[in-house]
This record gives structure tokens, C-alpha cells and sequence, in this order.
């Protein structure tokens, strides 16, 4: 065992997932929802879940960050970046209900603007929710201020759609360009930073068969690991029922991440969030109660 591993970062494993839904006064670790109990018998489900102290901003990821192996022969992590999405998240959060299976999201600020109540549905449904930037900017092309602003509101945004709940201590830098300045700057933010295992690069596919083969080659070579996709992409939207059930008949098990603090949004940054999102971010409704089919399927 890593010596490094024993002392930077405390790993436990839970029998349960906590609870995510916690009070805006006194907010608990950013913890998933606790999941209904499945009613699948045969379903892919969670192996483990797994509690990550961010204190020290640790990485995980073998594309970039060496230091800790904690996935054992056959386990995966499923992530996904860029949502949420209309139509994409729900598909992705139905194909997960229904292998009553978790998955950790890395979501941009502007987009959980614009589909607060869709973010709400993946908390709901006992989802690991992290941030990845406001507006998924390169951040290596921009000084360390404008970098932090956009990491900083990224997570406000994120909290806001929430209900202002608790974000997982989890960050994902867009296209995985980690500046050494931001990479510190998440260390005294205590927040975790993924990189992956190996990416689907299932942004460059229209054909969900396309990236269900990219999945499952990788995996097949790599023999576990972090997976990033996108439920921003159609295509793996419809891609992940199979994904889930070639993970079932190939023998590998799902573990879900979760954090042991979450990350609190910074004022300054909650505030520009509101004022740039016209201020109806926080008191928008339901779209459920706004809009509704009176004629027609």
C-alpha cells in the first residue's frame, strides 16, 4: 500500500450512500442522495462507494495524476461532463435508474443556469455533482485570476441550481489542461481534481454504437478505471444502456464516488452568477409548473 496514500488521503468505503440534502445553515459533506432501494435483482448497481477527503486538493486520473490506484481489477468510476442538458441528462439518468447504478457529474456553471430543475433531478436520483468551470474556457490561455473566476462561478452556479445545496469537492478542468497555478489554487480550495483514466472521446461521435465500442475497447485494455463521457453528447446518451449492460455481462463493478466536505461557493462569485443570469436563477420555478401540454402528446 502507498505510504503516500495512508497519509494525504483517507479512503472508506460505505455499505450506504449518505445523504445529500442538507441545510443551508449548516451544510454536511456534499454526500449523493440516499438512493431508493433497488427493485432490480439483476442490475448493474454499486459496488462500492467510496468517501474522498479533499483537504490537500489530491488528483485522480491515470491520463495525469500517478498517485493514487484506489480502483481494484474490474471497477469502474462512470463520469460525465458538460451537463445538464435537455434530453441528454434525463436519457443518461434514466439508463442509470434503470441498472440502479451511480455516476459522478461534472457540470458547467452556464448550462445548470439554464436547466436548474433537470441538476435537481440528478442530485434526486442519488448522483455524485461536481463542477467543470462556468463556461468550459481553456483556462491554460488565461491569466490565474480570470482561471479562478471561472472555476469560482462555475461552482456557484452549480450550488444555486441546487437550491443552494452543498457541491461535491470535485472539479474537472476543461479539456484536461491543468495550468500548475489553478492546479495550487485547488489545493487551498481543498477541492479534488479529475482527470481520467482514459477518455471515450465521445464528443468527436454521432453514432452511439461508436462510442458503446470506444468504452468497452479502452476498458477492455485498461481493465478498470475512471471513464469520462458527456450526457451533453446524443450520442452517448443513447450509447449508455448498452455501455451499462456490456459492464454487467463483462463482469465489472461500479463504484460511486462521494467527497467527505463539500465545497462552498464563494459570495463574491454567487453574486456575479446572479446578476449575469438576470437575477432569476435562485427564485425560477419548476419548468413542470410553468409550462404544460394542454393539446397533443
Amino acid at each position: 500500500m502507498r505510504t503516500a496514500l495512508a497519509l494525504a488521503l483517507a479512503i472508506s468505503i460505505s455499505a450506504t450512500s449518505a445523504v445529500w440534502a442538507q441545510s443551508a445553515q449548516t451544510p454536511a459533506p456534499a454526500q449523493a442522495a440516499a438512493p431508493a432501494k433497488c427493485d432490480k435483482p439483476n442490475a448493474l448497481g454499486v459496488a462500492r462507494v467510496v468517501e474522498i477527503d479533499t483537504s490537500t486538493g489530491p488528483g485522480f486520473g491515470f491520463e495525469h495524476f500517478k498517485a493514487y490506484d484506489f480502483l481494484r481489477d474490474h471497477e469502474v468510476v462512470l463520469t460525465f461532463d458538460d451537463g445538464p442538458w435537455q434530453g441528454n441528462t434525463p436519457a443518461v439518468l434514466k439508463a442509470l435508474n434503470d441498472q440502479c447504478t451511480k455516476a459522478l457529474f461534472f457540470n458547467i456553471g452556464k448550462h445548470a443556469g439554464y436547466y436548474p430543475e433537470i441538476l435537481k433531478q440528478v442530485a434526486a436520483a442519488g448522483h455524485t455533482i461536481g463542477s467543470h468551470t462556468w463556461s468550459h474556457k481553456d483556462l491554460s490561455k488565461m491569466t490565474t485570476e480570470e482561471g479562478k473566476a471561472e472555476i469560482e462561478k462555475g461552482i456557484a452556479a452549480v450550488s444555486i441550481a441546487l437550491g443552494n445545496k452543498p457541491v461535491a469537492p470535485f472539479f474537472r478542468f476543461p479539456a484536461l489542461r491543468h495550468p500548475p497555478e489553478l492546479v495550487k489554487y485547488m489545493a487551498e480550495r481543498h477541492v479534488a481534481m479529475f482527470s481520467t483514466d482514459f477518455d471515450s472521446f465521445d464528443f468527436k461521435m454521432r453514432k452511439p454504437e461508436q462510442v458503446v465500442k470506444s468504452v468497452m475497447d479502452k476498458l477492455e485494455k485498461h481493465g478498470k478505471g475512471i471513464i469520462l463521457m458527456h450526457d451533453f453528447q446524443h450520442a452517448t446518451a443513447e450509447a449508455v444502456p448498452t455501455i451499462l449492460a456490456k459492464l454487467k455481462e463483462g463482469g465489472y463493478k461500479v463504484v460511486q464516488i462521494t467527497g467527505k466536505t463539500p465545497v462552498e461557493p464563494i459570495k463574491e462569485y454567487t453574486d456575479i452568477v446572479l446578476k449575469e443570469m438576470g437575477g432569476g436563477l435562485e427564485e425560477a420555478r419548476p419548468i413542470s409548473s410553468v409550462i404544460k401540454t394542454i393539446e397533443g402528446n
